[in-house]
Formats: C-alpha cells, structure tokens, sequence
C-alpha cells in the first residue's frame, strides 16, 4: 500500500503540469504558425539552390540574356521572402507563455533561417563579382571598338572610315545600354545584400539569445533530473526503513508473545 502511494505521488505532479502549467501546454497557434514558416523555409531553400544553378551559367559560354534575367529575378523574390519570413521570425522569437519544446522549435527555425540566409548572400555577392567582371570586359571591348584608328592616309580610306563608323554606331549604342543595364542590376544586387545584412544581424542576435535561453534550460532539466533521482532514492531508502521498521515490529511482536506464553504456562503450571 505504501509503495502505491509513492507511486501516485510521482505520477501526480507530471499530470498536474502537463495540464495546467502553460510551460507545457499545447498552442495550436502556435504550431501552425511555426509550421507555416517551416514550410516557406523549405520552399526558400529550393530557390536558393536554383539561384546556385543559375549564378554558375554566368560567365561561361551557356550565359545569355534570359541567364542574366533569371538571376536578377531570383534573387529579387528570394529576398523579399526572406524579409517575409524574418518578420514572421520576429513575431515568433516574441510569443508568450512558451514552454521548452517551443522555445527548441524558436531555435531551430532561426537556425535554419540564419544558415539559408548566409548560403543566399554568398550567391548574391558571387553574382555581383561575375557581373562585375562581365560588364569591365564588355566596357572594354566597346572602348577599343570606338577608340580611333591609325590613319591610313586618302581621301577615300577616310570616307570608308566614316561609314563604318556610323553603321557601327547603332551597336555601339546598343552595347552601351547593356552595359548601363547591367550596373544598375549591380547596384540592385548591392542594394539587397545591404538590407539582409540588417535582417542578418537581427537574427543573429536572436540566435544567440535562445541558445543562452536552451542552455539555461538544459541546466534546469538537469538539475531537476538530479533533484528527482535523489527524491528516487529518499523514497526508496524511505520505503527499506518502513520494511525494517515493520520487519523488528513482528519480531518484537513475536518475542512478547513468547514472553508472555512462557509467563502463562508458568502460571497456569505452579
């Protein structure tokens, strides 16, 4: 009966906090909530490794315009989803009444965010270099094709020049808008890596916070494993004296109701 008792003592407490402590109760909100910013990170995840994909293109001889255009335009919404998702990040890192498996899944969502958000700006910084280095060459190559030639001498060599000069003057602006186009996609890049260095901060920071915070409670989970191991074993220590103590009550019992028969016999014979 005693151990029954002791029993239901250590079941009563988990049931108690499991139901009315809101440390470990269920927030449907919550959940689906988290689950909706999982999935928009697994989709972001596939657009960065198709970015990847793509920036590898440029500069190789399978680069061309709709290359160069899928690239800005990947890059343009993957980083509006991640503006997206990291307010949703923020609004999560700020949810009350949280117990520790939600505060775990805080984390590992910014975890995830902060490791795909870094593989991003990679690929962003890798698709500025490769412009970059597009548009010099092309520069380049447009500056040595207008530069002036070394005179042939005539009357005629000259006029021949001229012409050239205004046929090819229709490409040459072409080539020059291109290029104007390209560093404005340039500057756009360097503009967005500029604005997720601040999201990236912010996570971060966050990141680091909540590891301070899973560690403290990594600590009270120890503690309290620790706490109840030894109550385990004040309760079981407990459970051996109440045995010893009934197990010398019979004996005692026992030898009293010796005594006391030898103390009956000896009357009862005299």
């Amino acid at each position: 009966m005693s151990f029954q008792r002791s029993s239901d003592l250590e079941a009563q407490p988990t049931t108690w906090r499991r139901e009315d402590d809101p440390q470990y109760a269920d927030d449907p909100e919550f959940r689906d909530f988290a689950q909706q910013l999982s999935d928009k990170l697994f989709s972001l995840t596939r657009n960065v490794a198709h970015l990847a994909d793509q920036i590898a293109i440029l500069g190789t001889k399978r680069e061309t315009a709709r290359v160069r255009e899928r690239v800005r335009e990947i890059i343009d919404d993957t980083s509006a989803s991640f503006k997206d998702i990291g307010e949703g990040l923020k609004k999560i890192t700020t949810w009350p009444d949280l117990g520790p498996s939600q505060k775990f899944t805080q984390s590992k969502l910014n975890r995830e965010f902060k490791a795909t958000l870094t593989e991003f700006q990679q690929l962003q910084r890798q698709a500025i270099e490769k412009e970059k280095a597009s548009a010099s060459a092309a520069r380049a190559a447009l500056q040595e094709q207008t530069s002036p030639t070394e005179e042939r001498g005539g009357f005629e060599q000259q006029q021949d020049q001229e012409q050239l000069r205004l046929a090819n003057q229709d490409e040459v602006d072409f080539q020059e808008s291109l290029i104007i186009e390209r560093e404005s996609e340039i500057r756009n890049i360097e503009q967005s890596v500029g604005e997720l260095n601040e999201l990236f901060r912010d996570v971060a920071h966050m990141v680091h916070e909540q590891g301070e915070q899973l560690d403290i409670i990594s600590e009270n989970i120890e503690t309290t494993h620790d706490a109840s191991r030894g109550a385990h074993k004040n309760l079981v220590q407990a459970n051996r004296y109440q045995k010893n103590a009934r197990s010398k009550a019979c004996i005692l019992l026992i030898i009293l109701t010796i005594v006391l028969t030898i103390i009956i016999l000896a009357v009862v014979l005299d």
